[in-house]
């Protein structure tokens, strides 16, 4: 079978996209890209291999999956390097939920709340 899947990017809904963009950059190390004037006013954020795309809500404030189903995560982003990066991250200011460990389901992974509530992972399958 061959791959016809190439690439993923989470797309973020968010009430001010300015405001979690320079979260995004100032915390977090991502370069921001904006498409405020385009049909559908966006903005992507890049960092290495991982694409973020930033969407204006009408107001609503973002509802994290942990509080709309029970529990999950609301992106998981596959990394190697997971000391260095939650180092990295703790030393920005960026708020650590859960520490790096090894889960119950063979991945190594620590997890982080961005500006809007989101609990992302940044994790990996060991085994």
């Amino acid at each position: 079978m061959k791959d016809l899947l190439l690439m993923s990017h989470c797309v973020f809904p968010t009430p001010d996209i300015i405001k979690t963009a320079e979260y995004y950059e100032q915390h977090m190390g991502f370069r921001a890209v904006r498409y405020l004037d385009a049909r559908e006013p966006h903005i992507c954020l890049y960092r290495d291999a991982t694409e973020i795309i930033l969407t204006q809500t009408n107001g609503q404030k973002v509802i994290p999956n942990r509080e709309l189903y029970g529990y999950g995560y609301d992106a998981y982003f596959i990394t190697k390097n997971h000391e260095e990066l939650q180092e990295e991250l703790m030393n920005s200011g960026v708020k650590i939920i859960r520490s790096l460990k090894s889960t119950d389901y063979n991945n190594k992974e620590f997890v982080i709340e961005d500006i809007d509530r989101r609990w992302i992972a940044f994790g990996i399958k060991v085994g």
